[in-house]
């Protein structure tokens, strides 16, 4: 796929509404109803480039199509990687393909988490539930350039034990002594023995220097507006934070329409926002 650079940088397609076929060569069953998937190329041809953070559209054959995080390390770019939950039609689809199925792809769309900005920063990662994929990229980065950054800090919440994203990934980054990893649930079974609450508990308990530190958030909306306010009284500044806003999107080029913000297309000036752009949406109730 031929691919054409913005102004802001980042790759997109020469031909955005044409999705390329791409084939299921592996599927890992993640919780009870999430999924990911590992695609290759049909024609073998080298996949487009994308940044941690951006997105695909994925279609299902004769169902639809819907916008899915790129969940893999951007360093390894011969296959793509989508963690995808099951609650709607098309993710249903999606979760019910198998090894050898195929599935159409348009993509990569959005912005980026701003990587070279966090350079030289404490870096905090607060995820949510399936808010972790879109994250991982951005995990995976720190770790391949980890002596580009100072402090790392991962704080993410799940439902309950059962509910978390990639837990033994999650055990291989407790490995690392540079990385600090925290991990709390909303509710216990009998046998967690690990934090109970929700994921904003975990910020103030952070050995990190509020005064060098960047956050990157990504979860439920109420999951955002809670941890943006907790890194606030942390002592962050907006500047310091950016978020993720993967709602309502439909085209991935700012053509529908369907996600408009205000002024903005989340899937064509987001997913990824800077706090200090995105704080006006958050103050309106029901946006």
């Amino acid at each position: 796929m031929d691919n054409q650079v913005n102004t802001q940088g980042y790759y997109r397609p020469q031909l955005p509404m044409l999705p390329t076929v791409f084939r299921v060569v592996g599927k890992i069953k993640e919780t009870h109803d999430t999924w990911t998937l590992e695609l290759q190329n049909v024609d073998k041809t080298p996949l487009p480039s994308f940044h941690p953070g951006q997105f695909n559209m994925l279609y299902a054959s004769g169902v639809g199509e819907i916008p899915i995080s790129i969940s893999g390390n951007f360093n390894s770019q011969d296959t793509l990687v989508h963690t995808i939950r099951d609650v709607g039609m098309v993710s249903h689809a999606l979760c019910g393909l198998n090894t050898g199925d195929f599935v159409g792809v348009r993509g990569p769309f959005g912005t980026a988490w701003p990587m070279n900005k966090l350079e030289r920063k404490n870096v905090i990662v607060v995820g949510g539930g399936i808010g972790l994929a879109p994250l991982r990229p951005a995990i995976y980065h720190l770790l391949n350039n980890r002596d580009d950054f100072e402090r790392v800090a991962i704080a993410y919440g799940a439902r309950g034990p059962e509910e978390i994203l990639y837990p033994n990934q999650i055990m291989e980054w407790r490995s690392h002594l540079d990385l600090m990893v925290r991990v709390t649930v909303d509710a216990a079974s009998a046998s967690w023995q690990g934090q109970v609450g929700v994921v904003t508990t975990l910020i103030p308990r952070l050995n990190i220097d509020p005064a060098n530190a960047a956050a990157l958030v990504c979860g439920p909306e109420i999951m955002i507006r809670f941890a943006v306010r907790e890194l606030l009284q942390f002592g962050l500044t907006p500047d310091d934070i950016w978020i993720s806003m993967e709602r309502n999107m439909k085209c991935g080029i700012g053509f529908c329409g369907h996600c408009q913000l205000g002024s903005k297309f989340i899937c064509k000036d987001g997913p990824v926002f800077n706090f200090s752009e995105a704080e006006q949406f958050f103050k309106i109730k029901e946006l």
